[in-house]
C-alpha cells in the first residue's frame, strides 16, 4: 500500500508534528508513506525525516502561496501514483477535493484538526464545505468536540465521518533527559513555566505574559514556537515590564527535554482540536494546566488542571496552589500521566491503517 500525506507545509504546528511522527510510525508498520507539501519552509521536522530514507518528501513550491488555485493542477500529477491520499488542513482540503475530480483512482481521506474555524461563520463557505467534504471517502475527526462540531456544521446527511483520537510517541517523552537549571539559564530558586504552540490568536500567549505580572519575581515563562504574532508578543512583554522574565525560544527540536525541565506545562488556547501539545504536557511528568475550552476540557478534566479562559486570577491561583502543595503537585503529575496513556500514536496509526485498507465505494 502506498500512502501520500498532503499538508500546507511542515512549519511549526501540532498537525505538522503529528503528520511526521505518524508517517514514521506507518513506515514501521510496513506502509509505504510519502509526504507532499504545498510549500517548503524551514522546519526541524525535515531534519527528523532525513533520518527516514524510506519516506520521500516532495513540495510544489518554495515561494508560491498555498492559496494559489494552480496548486490543483500540480497535485493531480501526484495523486494517482498512490492508493491513498491523506489530506490535512485548509486549503489542502479544497485543493485535493477539486483535484480528485480528475480520474480519481485512490482513496481520499481528510483529517479535521480543529474544533472550529472562520469558514463556518460564512454562508458561502458553509455551502462550499458541504460540496468539498463530500469528495472524501472518509473524514476523520480527532476529538469528541471536533466530531460533534463538524457534524453540526455539515449536517446529518454526511455518513463518512469517523473519530480517531490523536496520538503522540509516548516513548520519546519518557526517554527525554531534562536540562539542569544552569543549562536553562536559571537559578535554583527560580520556577519555570512553559507553553509550546504557534504564535496565533488561538494560542493566546499574551494572556500568559500578562499573568507574569501577577506571579512572584522568581517565576520565568518559556515560550516555544513561531508564528505571525511572535514579534507582537515580544513587544507586549517589554511594554508591561516582564521581558526579562519571559523567554522566547523559537522553534525547537528538543521540546521533550524542555517539557521535562520546567515545573509546570501550560496551554492557554481559546479552542483546540485535540492538541498534541496538551497530550505531551500530560505525559511530561509535570503538572499540566490548560484553559477550560472545547478540545482541552475533555482531555484534561479529572487529570490535569483547568483554569478559566482568559482569567489571569484563575491561572495564577492554580499555579501557586501547585507550587505550595507538594502532595497535590505529585498527585496531579500521576493523574496526567495516566490520562496521556490513552493517546499512544501506535493505536492511532493502526486505526488509520484500517481506514486506508477499506475498499473504495
Amino acid at each position: 500500500m502506498k500512502v501520500l500525506q498532503l499538508i500546507n507545509s511542515l512549519g511549526a504546528g501540532g498537525a505538522e508534528k503529528l503528520l511526521v511522527d505518524a508517517a514514521i510510525t506507518y513506515s514501521n508498520l510496513g506502509i509505504k508513506v510519502d509526504i507532499l507539501l504545498l510549500k517548503n519552509v524551514k522546519s526541524p521536522f525535515i531534519g527528523k525525516l532525513e533520518k527516514e530514507p524510506s519516506i520521500n518528501l516532495f513540495s510544489l513550491s518554495e515561494n508560491n502561496s498555498v492559496y494559489n488555485p494552480l496548486n490543483i493542477l500540480k497535485l493531480k500529477r501526484y495523486f494517482n501514483k498512490y492508493d491513498v491520499v491523506h489530506v490535512h488542513l485548509f486549503p489542502c482540503l479544497y485543493w485535493a477535493a477539486t483535484a480528485s475530480l480528475f480520474k480519481k483512482r485512490y482513496r481520499l481521506v481528510y483529517t479535521e484538526h480543529n474544533t472550529t474555524n472562520r469558514r463556518r461563520n460564512s454562508l458561502i463557505f458553509k455551502i462550499l464545505d458541504e460540496i468539498f467534504y463530500r469528495r472524501y471517502d472518509e473524514v476523520v475527526t480527532i476529538s469528541d468536540s471536533v466530531d460533534s462540531n463538524l457534524k453540526i456544521h455539515l449536517g446529518p446527511s454526511f455518513k463518512n465521518i469517523t473519530k480517531i483520537y490523536n496520538g503522540i510517541d509516548l516513548n520519546e517523552i519518557a526517554q527525554a533527559q531534562s536540562f539542569t537549571k544552569e543549562e536553562m539559564g536559571l537559578e535554583k530558586s527560580q520556577i519555570a513555566l512553559i507553553q509550546v504552540s504557534s504564535f496565533t490568536p488561538q494560542k493566546n500567549q499574551n494572556f500568559l505574559i500578562k499573568a507574569m505580572t501577577k506571579l512572584p519575581n522568581n517565576y520565568r515563562l518559556f515560550l516555544i514556537g513561531d508564528g505571525p504574532l511572535k514579534t507582537a508578543s515580544e513587544n507586549y512583554a517589554k511594554e508591561i515590564g516582564v521581558d526579562q522574565r519571559v523567554h522566547f525560544l523559537g522553534i525547537r527540536s528538543d521540546v521533550p527535554r524542555w517539557l521535562k525541565s520546567v515545573e509546570i506545562v501550560l496551554l492557554s488556547s481559546h479552542f483546540e482540536g485535540l492538541s498534541l501539545s496538551s497530550v505531551e504536557g500530560l505525559a511530561s511528568g509535570k503538572p499540566f494546566l490548560a484553559s477550560n475550552v472545547p478540545g482541552l476540557s475533555e482531555v484534561v478534566q479529572n487529570a490535569g488542571i483547568l483554569f478559566d479562559n482568559d482569567d489571569v486570577e484563575s491561572l495564577v491561583i492554580s499555579i501557586e496552589n501547585l507550587i505550595k502543595d507538594e502532595q497535590y503537585y505529585q498527585t496531579t503529575v500521576l493523574n496526567c500521566q495516566k490520562r496521556a496513556a490513552r493517546y499512544d500514536i501506535l493505536n492511532m496509526c493502526k486505526q488509520y491503517q484500517m481506514i486506508y485498507q477499506k475498499s473504495q465505494s
